[in-house]
This record gives structure tokens, C-alpha cells and sequence, in this order.
């Protein structure tokens, strides 16, 4: 069986248009006064035909519309999209379709039209359930207001997820307590919740250097903090899947999971990556970052990066341990061609960062805390 086959293959599409720029975001999003939503459907269908002619055969289990803000498209493009992919690729019954959108452009009647289009699951970024936090994070929605367009999306999807951002400036435990339980007293079956990082080249990162981006936690309160959300959601029946993914069991999001487990995805749109296997060989692919130029070229793709046997395997580490089930050592030795350095491994699991048990290697709780490292030094066992 072909690598690939273990983890899927999914699409991606990629809309890079918001209206407004988060300070705290790097994601390749712009804001634009007006958009031809036309020429950039013809813009997918031509690369959908031109990428379905690659992957022939292959069953796609999932497409994702992300972003920027999807939910900014209008349903037509959407519907358009949807349709000339199962026109070219076969899909799985239980195929996800999911739409990421903002608060600020939810509508019954175009949600409705996305759920008609095929969107069976939204993926909402809601951040924060405080107004000044989401002052703070320069989200243009307010709390109530993020609640009501959560409502209107669960009442028309039976599958929703939204985002929230914790470790803010100035967020004690405590507050964070209190936010957590509010949203999941609002959650169908998934939660996003990702702490907040400083991404180099944000405006958040410019006014970190100047000291003007004060009240971040210190190492022990963002330990604490993450102790509490997964005490909180383990209670809750949303335990962690993926270390910032929690999920009732069988919720779990389709399309992330390809990436984690290492399957192949289509990545279409500005600055969308991909990953194929072809004829044996793993490749990774990449569209240029700037909207125009990827709407104007015959050809929208960088060239492509052949991914060597270690840089596969280094790969397959940093996805997969992210998730609570971790890796498979057989794959993992399969991809690399020979097996790691165990005396590596077994240092990692004497410190109880690691467990190597029935075939799998996973992080331990304090492991997550420290994941990074962790990936890093088994990285090195497989050089």
C-alpha cells in the first residue's frame, strides 16, 4: 500500500480575501475593496482540472475551504467549486465539506446557500468570548454578536467548530476557566484552541520588540493554562486529539486529520501548499503567496520540492506526534528506509516525554508541554 493511503486525500482551496488584517495573524490574507468573484471561479475550476488530471483515481474524503475568510465567497462560487470537484474526482459518502467563516459575515440566507451548495461543516473563528479581548486580538465582532452567528450556523449545520485564542494578554487561569466552560456550553462536538504565538513579521511582533505588547504569560502560566483546557474539555467529553483539536469521539476534523496522519492533499489558491505521491515519489507542492499573480498565471504553482526519504520521515514525526495517538513505528521505519536510533527514543521515554508501546510512539501529557523539543530530538534519532 502506498504511503499516502494511510492518512487519505483531501482539498484544499484557498480564499485569501478578509476585511479586515488580525494584528496577530501571518496567514497569507489581504484586504481588497472589490473582488471578481467570477474570474477567480474560473481560476479553481482551471487548476481543479489541471491537478484532477494528476491524481486520477484517487478518492477525495474531504475538501476545505479556507482562508482569509471563505465565508466572504459568494455561495455561487461556492456551489461552482463543489460541484466541478465531484465532477473529478470520486468522493467518499461520508465526504467533509467544510467552510471556515468570521462572525461578521454570517447570514442565515447565505448560510443556507452554502449548506445547499454542499457545505456540511463550518469552522468558525470566533477567538475570544470577551469584547476587549477581541478589541485586543483587532477582531471586528463582539461576543454577542459571535454567538448569535454561532447559533445561526448549528442551526443549520449539523456539524460546527469554532476557534478560540487563550493565553492573551493579561488572562489569568481563572478567566480562562470561566471562558472555556461558557464555550462549551455553547459547542456541538469540536473546539479549536490554539494559544496565542507571536508570529514574526505581525504587527503583534513589531509591537512585542517595542514593548508595546505587554500582560503575555510566563512560561508557568501558559503550563497552567494548558492544564486547565484539557482538564476542562476531558470533562467535558471533548478530549484533545491533536494538541490544540478537541473533539467528541468520531467528530474529529476529517480533513486535518490527513494532514497529521500524512495522506496527500491538492492545495489550490494563494499561497496553498500541497503534498502528493506520484509514481513513488512524495512531493511537495506551492502556489505563489501574491492573489493577482496567482490569478493571472497559466500555470499558479511554484516548482515543486521532491521530498527525500529522511525529509518524509522527519515530516511524518512532526504531523503525526502532534496527535493523541502519535505514530506507527513500522510506517515510520518504512519511510525511512531503516529504523531510528533507539538509544534516542528510549532517553525521550525515561524522562516521560515519550510512550513506545504496542507498535506507537506518543507524546506523554508533559510530552505535549514540550513537544517541540521533543519532535526536534526525535527528528535527530532518524538521521
Amino acid at each position: 500500500m502506498e504511503d499516502w493511503r494511510h492518512g487519505g486525500f483531501g482539498l484544499y482551496i484557498h480564499w485569501p480575501f478578509c476585511q479586515s488584517k488580525c494584528p496577530y495573524c501571518d496567514f497569507n490574507s489581504h484586504v481588497a475593496s472589490s473582488v471578481d468573484q467570477d474570474k477567480w471561479l474560473t481560476a479553481y475550476l482551471r487548476e481543479i482540472d489541471r491537478l484532477a488530471a494528476e491524481t486520477k483515481g484517487r478518492v477525495l474524503s474531504s475538501v476545505f475551504f479556507g482562508g482569509g475568510t471563505p465565508s466572504l465567497m459568494n455561495p455561487e462560487v461556492v456551489s461552482g467549486v463543489i460541484d466541478h470537484v465531484r465532477r473529478s474526482w470520486p468522493m467518499t459518502n461520508s465526504a467533509e465539506i467544510t467552510l471556515e467563516a468570521n462572525p461578521g459575515s454570517v447570514e442565515a440566507g447565505r448560510f443556507s446557500a452554502y449548506r445547499q451548495a454542499g457545505v456540511n461543516r463550518i469552522s468558525m473563528g470566533i477567538q475570544a468570548l470577551n469584547d476587549e479581548a477581541l478589541r485586543k486580538l483587532g477582531r471586528l465582532h463582539t461576543a454577542p454578536e459571535a454567538l448569535k452567528a454561532f447559533g445561526i450556523a448549528r442551526d443549520l449545520f449539523d456539524r460546527v467548530s469554532f476557534d478560540l485564542i487563550y493565553a492573551r494578554q493579561e488572562q489569568t487561569v481563572q478567566d480562562w476557566r470561566a471562558e472555556l466552560r461558557l464555550a462549551l456550553s455553547y459547542a456541538i462536538d469540536h473546539l479549536s484552541l490554539y494559544q496565542l504565538t507571536i508570529e514574526e513579521g505581525t504587527p503583534f511582533a513589531a509591537r512585542l520588540l517595542k514593548g508595546g505588547l505587554t500582560g503575555l504569560p510566563d512560561e508557568d502560566r501558559a503550563v497552567a493554562l494548558f492544564e486547565a483546557t484539557q482538564e476542562i474539555c476531558d470533562a467535558a467529553g471533548l478530549p484533545s486529539y491533536e494538541v490544540s483539536n478537541h473533539a467528541r469521539p468520531g467528530a474529529e476534523s476529517q480533513h486535518n486529520l490527513i494532514y497529521w496522519r500524512g495522506g496527500d492533499y491538492v492545495g489550490i489558491g494563494p499561497g496553498a501548499h500541497g503534498r502528493l505521491t506520484l509514481d513513488g515519489v512524495r512531493v511537495a507542492t506551492e502556489c505563489p503567496r501574491a492573489p493577482d499573480t496567482w490569478l493571472n498565471s497559466r500555470t499558479p504553482e511554484l516548482p515543486r520540492m521532491t521530498l527525500s526519504a529522511l525529509e518524509h520521515a522527519e515530516e511524518y514525526v512532526l504531523m503525526s506526534l502532534r496527535l493523541s495517538e502519535g505514530l506507527e513505528m513500522d510506517r515510520l521505519i518504512n519511510i525511512r528506509g531503516k529504523a531510528p536510533n533507539y538509544s534516542v527514543l528510549n532517553e525521550l521515554k525515561d524522562q516521560g516525554l515519550l510512550l513506545i508501546e504496542n507498535g506507537r510512539l506518543t507524546a506523554t501529557p508533559r510530552g505535549r508541554m514540550l513537544l517541540n523539543a521533543v519532535i526536534e530530538k526525535v527528528a535527530v534519532s532518524l538521521a
